[in-house]
């Protein structure tokens, strides 16, 4: 199943607009995104926007502190939504570790706020960006350290993220496909190129080996994938043209 995470639309608002480009390029499917479903009020918003053009919304992102603070609404807005995953893509600059143990330590974080998650029959996980596979100054793998300590967390890997951290995608893929449960599809544009987007690129038009790394998550039993672009000159066009290539992967 492709979906469309609704943040690459952000600065394209109103959000039902959107949703009913998602719906008419061809996803049944979209991945939501904190801002959304802050409060009652925009919990509702979302909720009938999906109804209106028949999407669902299988995986979500939240904050860490709307999972480790409020997880009773975490919970509901996941089964209001119809989620079945609840994903935390982010932490701050200022609160990320810079040791191997501070890496470790925000996994043995997440694996207590994500508690509640599960005991509520949905997963839980993390979502990378480039960060997590820089080594710390003490030598240490960021995102190894975060899956020692979260021993039941769950992963939504950004492909293109991985890559941009200089990593290899496949031999993460290889290593730690039990954990993997969702994938973001993003690309990366030939070096630069782009700049006025952040150098990324509609799907099938970067330079992402998607061909082979595609095939090797379906392998795994992947079956959430994310359209995702950071920062699109045009939302439409990301999502339309993003959705032709994998469809002819």
């Amino acid at each position: 199943m492709f979906s469309y995470q609704l943040y690459s639309s952000r600065n394209f608002p109103p959000l039902a607009k959107t949703l009913e480009m998602v719906a008419a390029t061809g996803y049944r499917a979209v991945e939501g995104f904190g801002g959304l479903y802050a409060d009652q009020a925009g919990l509702t918003d979302i909720s009938a926007g999906l109804r209106a053009n028949d999407l669902k919304m299988p995986s979500g992102h939240f904050g860490l502190a709307q999972v480790e603070d409020t997880p009773d609404w975490a919970i509901t807005v996941a089964k209001t939504l119809g989620m079945q995953q609840v994903i935390v893509p982010w932490i701050h600059p200022d609160e990320r570790p810079t040791t191997g143990k501070g890496w470790h330590d925000l996994g043995v974080r997440l694996q207590k706020a994500g508690q509640p998650i599960r005991d509520a029959g949905l997963r839980f996980g993390w979502h990378n960006h480039d960060f997590e596979f820089v080594k710390t100054a003490d030598g240490v793998m960021p995102q190894t350290a975060l899956f020692e300590g979260g021993p039941d967390l769950a992963w939504e890997m950004d492909v293109a993220w991985v890559i941009r951290g200089g990593a290899d995608p496949l031999a993460w893929i290889a290593e730690h496909g039990h954990r993997i449960i969702a994938a973001h599809l993003k690309d990366i544009a030939p070096a630069g190129e782009n700049a006025a987007v952040d150098g990324w690129a509609d799907l099938g038009h970067g330079t992402v080996d998607w061909a082979a790394i595609l095939p090797a998550l379906r392998d795994i039993g992947v079956t959430n994938f994310v359209m995702e672009h950071d920062n699109p000159a045009d939302h439409a066009r990301f999502a339309r043209r993003s959705l032709a290539s994998a469809q002819d992967l």
